[in-house]
């Protein structure tokens, strides 16, 4: 355990990466909270940009905690898993209003907070709060993998046990944010997930995997599921209003709970036949709106127009994939109690979305 924890920290010191939650005043708790959070399933490079955006928008708890959460969910558009975003906003709340602002450093209190689980728990504790936690990120995972030539699946209960135990029992007394920190490093840098760079690892004559020369076999995952794909249609309606005349477009504000919860998107459905008369029904049920598709424009004489999309928008999410048909609608009624909004179309950058109805609207504003 020595041996591993001390050429660790040997080549940490000299080649630790530097992103901007570990210098000067980002050094504090909220910011090590808040980059770890982001860091979830997400790479560094995407990060930094988000993390130096939210800090100088919510420098601190007591900011976010008064931050509405359009604005939070706009902060965060583009980094997905938005979740993690209202979860953060949650938290910040009410250590505002239970801690008096401070991140607590009880793990039992900081482990009930929304959104930290074990290895935001750990990562937290050993970074922040100097203490002696483990924590296991994708990167430690796979360095701990091939250190110790793990057959099990790491995605598996079996496999996380393996993984924690692991991990609990090289800490490093004293030195578990550094040490928790220089895998995290590791793996990024050196043990990385396709041809691992092992003739420059510090660790290479410890790794039972690259010993028995199986060290591109592990990590081992459990087999992928087949990732249904979706087609949806999705309505671009537009009314012109006011002196002079500007142009708004109808919204729908997604519920709070679930995916892209609280965000904004065009009125959309799934549809399993033709998209362009789909769309009709599926609107009125999804949203009991009234319309009718507008046809393309052509020439006077021509026949005529197709009922044709003014685009087609496809993403693919983590369990699934859709293709989103759009179509210019005219609105023949609207219902009185509703999620939705007439919105200027100058305005659409301050309206939080996902990526899909995001592409839409950069379409439309074109």
């Amino acid at each position: 355990m020595e041996r591993l924890s001390s050429r660790l920290l040997a080549w940490y010191r000299t080649h630790k990466r530097t992103p901007p939650w570990r210098g000067h005043a980002s050094r504090s708790a909220y910011a090590v909270w808040v980059s770890e959070i982001m860091l979830q399933q997400t790479r560094v490079e995407t990060v930094i940009p988000y993390f130096e955006k939210w800090m100088r928008l919510f420098p601190g708890i007591e900011a976010l905690a008064n931050a509405s959460e359009q604005q939070v969910l706009n902060a965060w558009e583009g980094l997905g898993y938005y979740s993690r975003a209202r979860n953060l906003h949650k938290a910040a709340r009410i250590v505002a209003e239970q801690y008096d602002g401070e991140l607590p450093r009880d793990l039992d209190q900081l482990r009930r907070l929304p959104g930290i689980g074990r290895y935001t728990l750990g990562a937290i504790a050993s970074i922040a709060f100097g203490m002696d936690v483990s924590t296991l990120d994708g990167n430690i995972k796979r360095v701990y993998a091939r250190l110790f030539d793990v057959s099990e699946p790491v995605d598996s209960p079996e496999g996380e046990r393996i993984l924690w135990r692991l991990a609990d029992e090289h800490l490093p007394k004293g030195r578990a944010g550094d040490y928790n920190q220089a895998l995290m490093d590791l793996g990024a840098t050196v043990c990385v997930p396709k041809n691992p760079r092992c003739l420059v690892c510090p660790v290479m004559e410890l790794c039972q995997a690259r010993r028995k020369g199986v060290q591109d076999q592990r990590p081992v995952k459990s087999p992928k599921k087949d990732v249904p794909h979706y087609v949806h249609a999705a309505g671009v309606i537009v009314r012109r209003i006011g002196k002079p005349p500007h142009k708004e477009v109808l919204l729908a504000q997604r519920p709070s709970q679930g995916l892209l919860g609280g965000m904004w998107e065009f009125p959309n459905g799934r549809v399993s036949g033709n998209p362009a008369r789909e769309l009709v029904k599926a609107l009125k049920r999804g949203y009991n709106l009234r319309l009718r598709v507008i046809r393309t424009q052509r020439a006077s004489s021509a026949p005529a127009a197709p009922l044709s999309a003014i685009g087609v928008v496809q993403h693919g999410y983590s369990h699934f994939s859709v293709t989103t048909h759009v179509f210019r609608c005219e609105l023949l009624s609207l219902p009185k109690e509703t999620n939705l909004k007439w919105v200027p179309l100058k305005d659409l950058d301050a309206y939080p979305m996902g990526k899909i109805d995001r592409q839409i609207a950069k379409m439309i504003t074109k």
